[in-house]
């Protein structure tokens, strides 16, 4: 390498179904919606990130919101590499330089996904100039996020509930044991929160909205012990076509979204059940790790607790947990490379 080192870059990214999120020296330089905003016409990307998203729902026939990730992989591949590509022109060191710099990339997948899929990740990170690409699977890079010391012979659980899948895994010796990836996460959970309006309340509700009923006021469970304020929500009445607007409390929420968090609950007893009895022993003293945005619904931490008996707990930050967890292996690739995909 010599002298090549000098004109490399590092950058990690988590290239999230929701939100994409790059690290450069030690610092989050991107968090943004996965998103793009497409001209129809002429088929140039307009925005990307916070501007598309906020344009999210609000289109005219000329131009097209995409999001180029769907359960975790990449559904538009050519939406999506652009997407990287300008969040990375936008990263502020490297706009400073004359030429694009040559990149030495970690970037995380979902631990479910195909070799095809995979491929396609890999293909989309070399055309933005990644001349190193390693990947690294979602619940080894939250782990590492989280703070925990991978490489021991000790068994940890994580369940990361992502946008587009949730991920659960049993990780030791830095390795995955068993795992299993649910296509059950925030996307779905706000799909239910526009259905469960459409259907109880006669108001037709956009996304964007359903993703603010779900932040501001989404729970896992109908008794809190802080409920938050009831909300109101507008949007159109079907009935009459005009726009109305209703109140709605968390523990409607907590309806809306109780069978889906039940299939959250099936899979992470299924991967307990799947467990190496050593490791379960593990696990039951060290309890269950929630990382990524659909930790953060409220009770879900007791829900799940209730559920297996096991301390629950939160990671700091759980939303930047796995790109965290993808900067730390990107720094100490050599102590990381057993669990790096070449």
């Amino acid at each position: 390498m010599g002298f090549f080192d000098f004109l490399t870059e590092e950058i990690a990214i988590d290239l999230g179904t929701a939100n994409t999120l790059i690290i450069h020296a030690d610092k989050v330089v991107v968090d943004s919606p996965s998103i793009v905003a497409r001209d129809r016409i002429s088929g140039k990307i307009i925005a990307v990130g916070k501007e598309a998203n906020m344009m999210q729902g609000k289109t005219h026939e000329n131009i097209k919101t995409i999001r180029p990730l769907k359960d975790g992989v990449i559904a538009d591949f050519d939406a999506s590499e652009k997407m990287i590509n300008m969040f990375i022109k936008n990263i502020p060191a490297l706009k400073k330089k004359w030429f694009p710099p040559a990149l030495r990339m970690v970037i995380c997948i979902p631990s479910g996904i195909t070799e095809v899929e995979m491929r396609a990740v890999k293909e989309s990170a070399e055309r933005v100039n990644g001349k190193e690409v390693y990947l690294i699977h979602e619940p080894m890079a939250a782990a590492i996020g989280i703070g925990l010391d991978i490489m021991q012979p000790k068994g940890n659980m994580i369940v990361d509930i992502g946008g587009g899948t949730t991920e659960i895994a049993v990780i030791a010796l830095g390795g995955i044991v068993c795992d299993k990836s649910v296509k059950i996460a925030g996307d779905v959970f706000t799909n239910d929160i526009i259905y469960y309006m459409r259907t109880q309340h006669n108001l037709y509700v956009g996304e964007s909205t359903a993703e603010n009923i779900k932040i501001e006021i989404g729970s896992a469970t109908e008794d809190l012990q802080t409920p938050p304020d009831e909300k109101s929500v507008q949007g159109r009445d079907l009935l009459t076509g005009k726009p109305k607007q209703v109140q709605i409390s968390y523990r409607e929420i907590a309806k809306a979204l109780d069978k889906s968090i039940l299939r959250v609950e099936d899979a992470v007893m299924e991967t307990l059940s799947q467990t190496p009895p050593e490791l379960a022993a593990d696990i039951y003293n060290t309890g269950i790790y929630l990382a990524g945005g659909g930790s953060m619904l409220r009770g879900l931490d007791r829900r799940l607790s209730q559920k297996t008996d096991l301390p629950v707990y939160i990671a700091e930050d759980p939303l930047r947990a796995v790109v965290r967890g993808t900067g730390i292996a990107l720094k100490n690739l050599e102590r990381y490379k057993s669990i790096l995909i070449k």
